[in-house]
């Protein structure tokens, strides 16, 4: 089983690069529009749609960062990031069926950020559940008494 389990630990973390790393770049592309020069050409900007991907952003890196570690609290963020994913694709697309002004590719780009959190959040709970520790090294350092208290 010693196999498996490394196989598990090395593919978390695989999805916890791919969580972290989509999250660096939506907070770069969100923040280009927000407060760059990136707003000139990104056309008819949905608000609340940008503001949720930009501070979303944020939540990606934690949940990569967590699932890195391997701990149980990044899986319920990932399942809670799929979820007001796809509640903010739903409210995007009512604002597009109230004729609302938008881009093509904000439709996409909620439509693949929906399909990566579902897959991401499965995966995690999936594996995360399953009560693995945290990586030996990291666990060690975290079951340590603190220093600074003199605790033994």
């Amino acid at each position: 089983m010693r196999t498996s389990t490394n196989y598990l630990t090395w593919f978390m973390r695989a999805v916890a690069i791919v969580a972290a790393v989509f999250g660096a770049a939506t907070i770069r592309a969100g923040g280009s529009v927000l407060f760059g020069d990136g707003a000139q050409t990104a056309g008819n900007v949905v608000g609340f749609v940008l503001w949720f991907n930009f501070l979303a952003g944020f939540a990606y890196v934690a949940a990569g960062a967590g699932m890195w570690m391997r701990r149980g609290w990044s899986a319920k963020l990932a399942i809670a990031i799929a979820a007001a994913t796809v509640l903010v694709f739903g409210a995007f697309g009512i604002h597009v069926a109230a004729g609302g002004a938008f881009e093509a590719r904000t439709a996409w780009a909620m439509t693949l950020r929906s399909v990566v959190w579902i897959l991401i959040a499965l995966l995690a709970f999936k594996a995360i559940k399953r009560n693995n520790p945290a990586p030996a090294p990291l666990a060690a350092a975290i079951d340590r008494p603190a220093i600074a208290t003199g605790a033994k």
